[in-house]
């Protein structure tokens, strides 16, 4: 009776169903926030707080390799692994980077022998960066340089920096003449400027591009073209090489008039940078990029020849790994092969009834012009090849495919190196010198590593049906830095890291180096990305040190 009697609220029969659906959409995004946050905290733990790159994998192309290939690739990157940079956030001040000027080096004392050097031992050199307040540093990745000279001698050697990941660096030189010995010690950039390399090589590796020309009769357009085009930029053309593997991609013509195969040329484009202002004074000439930095005390050293005993190189801590030293300007070997001079003579009768094939960016061009000049009654037979008849002498170049930053050249010059030795015969009278790096400097080393196994698989290939030809790879050098373009697309420590990659990718096979970064470090003209020509012949005399072992000029020291 009294529950008939009680009052019920009517409600309306759809409020139930929406109020639940509205209950249950609330639930779901809730759950699915907290799981978002939880994932963000995890990675926020698991991840290097000082550098967390946005992943460039999604618009940059990779050659495939083999899961051999693979695992010596990653390898590789974990030996050259960079030590820890400091983070550049909103906390970062400039005056706490890396400063020359309060930096400073001390030549440690010899210990025994009444502190008298001779040659044979090994100087060890005492390096401590400040910052701005002339505070010592409390870590490493600061890019440095260290030589030793006697401009009156003409004599140099390159130094070994040795990062103790404190703030502190020991670098190494072997003592190999008599008389006074010169310290010279370089701050290429502060450790904070590694950090915004490292960030532009994962996030920008677009910041250099490239142009082709697409025609077709009185029609054209200038089309972007890369190894790392961004997806949003459009659809493309792929021009992957078939025979190699190696990506390239321009987009497609916007007249449809064109189509991909209009392409007729190669060319460097523009140049897009995004530095935040902070980031910018870390690159400043004269300030902190490639500034030296000066001693505590004496800057220099005598050094006697010994009277008795045989001559040892001798550290107590660390090796010296020096690959030769200047003397008299003339580059001398620490290695095997004993480098001899070469004077005209002693050239051409080295390289009669020779060819010499040379691959590579336009400091390989300079050996080929280098040599071209140097030997007489050569003719030039079109672009790309040289002619000796009365010495049957052949000299031929071509540079690699892209990426490169050559303006304006045909689709038919752009040859990849891989693809040009498998049709290369070899033999005993066949060199080929081979030098790629510094078009690569501000991709992903990646991208660089594997145009090396590449290359690597064809010298394999040649060498195998032509176990007696004569392979030559040459480094890359130090060169000037004085503009910000310079530091973000050629800095030494993209190319210090490609030097690394190229001496482990090849060690162990039969072929030879030519060690350009030490001939222009430890020689008394300055850093030059395209070597003088003082340079350059040291170059060509160990390039024929290799082709003829057996042959000593007159002149030979």
């Amino acid at each position: 009776m009294n529950n008939q009697s009680r009052s019920t609220p009517k409600v309306n029969s759809l409020f139930l169903p929406r109020r639940g659906f509205l209950l249950l959409l609330l639930t779901v995004c809730v759950m699915l926030y907290i799981l978002s946050w939880m994932n963000n905290l995890q990675f926020q733990k698991t991840a290097n707080p000082a550098f967390i790159p946005q992943e460039h994998q999604s618009f940059c192309a990779f050659r495939p390799i083999s899961s051999k290939e693979s695992l010596e690739e990653e390898k590789i990157l974990k030996s050259i692994t960079w030590p820890k940079t400091p983070s550049i956030t909103s906390n970062y001040t400039f005056e706490n980077s890396s400063n020359p000027l309060c930096s400073n080096f001390t030549i440690l004392p010899k210990v025994g022998e009444g502190g008298q050097w001779y040659i044979g031992d090994q100087l060890e050199v005492s390096i401590i960066i400040k910052d701005y307040y002339c505070y010592p540093k409390t870590s490493g990745g600061d890019v440095l340089l260290a030589s030793l000279k006697n401009r009156d001698l003409q004599a140099g050697v390159s130094g070994q920096v040795v990062d103790h990941l404190n703030g502190s660096y020991t670098a190494v030189f072997p003592l190999v003449w008599e008389g006074q010995a010169e310290v010279e010690v370089t701050l290429v950039h502060p450790s904070e400027a590694v950090t915004v390399l490292q960030r532009l090589n994962s996030e920008e590796p677009d910041r250099i591009n490239y142009r082709s020309i697409f025609r077709s009769g009185s029609v054209s357009e200038k089309i972007e073209c890369n190894v790392c085009l961004r997806p949003s930029k459009g659809p493309v053309c792929d021009f992957t090489d078939v025979r190699t593997g190696e990506p390239w991609f321009c987009l497609k013509p916007k007249n449809t008039k064109l189509n991909c195969t209009h392409r007729i040329n190669h060319d460097l484009g523009v140049f897009e940078l995004n530095l935040q202002k902070e980031e910018k004074r870390l690159f400043q000439e004269k300030i902190n990029m490639k500034t030296p930095i000066l001693a505590v005390g004496s800057s220099s050293i005598t050094v006697y020849q010994r009277k008795t005993g045989p001559v040892m190189l001798r550290s107590n801590n660390v090796k010296t790994a020096a690959s030769g030293f200047y003397y008299k300007g003339v580059w001398k070997s620490l290695g095997i092969t004993e480098v001899q001079e070469f004077d005209t003579a002693a050239m051409v009768q080295c390289l009669k009834g020779k060819v010499v094939h040379m691959y590579g960016d336009s400091t390989i061009r300079q050996c080929f012009a280098y040599l071209n000049k140097a030997l007489p009654n050569n003719k030039m037979i079109g672009r790309h090849t040289s002619k000796n008849r009365k010495n049957n002498i052949l000299l031929t170049y071509w540079c690699h495919g892209p990426p490169i930053r050559f303006r304006n050249v045909q689709i038919q010059d752009l040859h990849y190196v891989a693809n040009e030795l498998d049709s290369v015969s070899g033999g005993a009278s066949t060199v080929v010198l081979i030098g790629v790096w510094i078009h690569f400097t501000s991709f992903p080393l990646k991208i660089y590593i594997r145009r090396l196994m590449s290359i690597r698989s064809a010298i394999r290939r040649l060498l195998a049906r032509a176990p007696d030809t004569i392979v030559v790879l040459k480094t890359g050098t130090p060169q000037e830095m004085t503009t910000l373009f310079d530091a973000v697309t050629k800095s030494e420590w993209f190319s210090l890291k490609h030097d690394k990659v190229l001496r482990a990718l090849f060690k162990g096979m039969n072929v030879h180096l030519i060690d350009a970064w030490e001939m222009v470090l430890a020689h008394q003209l300055p850093h030059n990305i395209h070597p003088k020509p003082p340079i350059i012949k040291n170059m060509i005399n160990v390039l024929l040190s290799y082709t003829c072992p057996k042959m000593h000029s007159e002149n030979n020291l």
